[in-house]
């Protein structure tokens, strides 16, 4: 397993006893009351501690032996969704209590959540397949409105919003530019594809990862170069191997 994996992977398992401890102090703190209370209510309240523990570790070590043997276990997929959606805010808590940046949290659960995509060995049609990748990779300068219709970028080459059209061209794949979230679950809904590579920063990826549930979603990071939100840039090279993954089991 790969150093950033274990990033995530450390983390949720950290945020899990971190939220076990907080429900079990409620549950002491309730008990010592002066007033009397219910022993069926605490019982009651144990037992749900414990059922939500084991679940959520079930996701746990569910994702760590996915990783791990590189190869799905549908049963336990819901399981695994529920840790991630459960426990991310936690892991970010947790991350920064401990002094990791924000931003190396997200790129760890990207990657795992990259890889774990990988493990499901989907073989997409290509055309079941969107590209969706951010306005900033466009040019400042350019005047046309790819966002309306990417077939209006005329590939110049001042970006790579003419490669990358080449790119979803020649793999039969959506190509979709959008200016931010609404606009790319408005893409979503109306193609309806059943795989998502999508092009974007650190934020905007782990929350449209979390945003699209169980449709599967592989993130490429952008490229930087003249700081956030302008005149971005993108690995082709990455973006390309996304593609391979979804179409070709991995």
């Amino acid at each position: 397993m790969e150093a950033k994996k274990r990033i995530y992977i450390g983390l949720l398992a950290a945020s899990l006893f971190f939220a076990i401890f907080a429900l079990f102090l409620l549950w002491y703190l309730v008990s010592k009351r002066e007033f009397i209370v219910s022993q069926f209510l605490l019982l009651l309240i144990l037992t749900l501690v414990i059922l939500l523990f084991l679940i959520l570790a079930t996701g746990i070590v569910a994702i760590v032996f996915m990783i791990l043997r590189s190869r799905s276990i549908p049963s336990l997929e819901n399981i695994t969704q529920l840790a991630n959606e459960m426990l991310f805010p936690l892991t970010l808590i947790v991350g920064r209590l401990i002094g990791i940046e924000k931003e190396k949290i997200l790129r760890s659960f990207i990657a795992v959540n990259n890889y774990l995509v990988r493990c499901k060995k989907l073989i997409l049609k290509e055309e079941q397949i969107m590209l969706l990748v951010p306005h900033c990779l466009q040019n400042s300068d350019c005047p046309l409105k790819i966002t309306v219709d990417v077939n209006n970028c005329k590939e110049c080459g001042k970006c790579k919003v003419g490669e990358l059209k080449k790119l979803a061209k020649e793999h039969g794949a959506i190509l979709k530019v959008a200016t931010g979230g609404t606009l790319a679950r408005k893409f979503i809904e109306e193609n309806k594809p059943r795989g998502v590579i999508a092009v974007a920063c650190e934020r905007d990826l782990s929350s449209g990862i979390h945003d699209m549930g169980f449709l599967p979603v592989m993130g490429v990071l952008n490229c930087r170069p003249n700081g956030p939100c302008f005149n971005t840039d993108v690995e082709l090279e990455r973006v390309e191997n996304a593609l391979n993954i979804m179409c070709k089991g991995g």
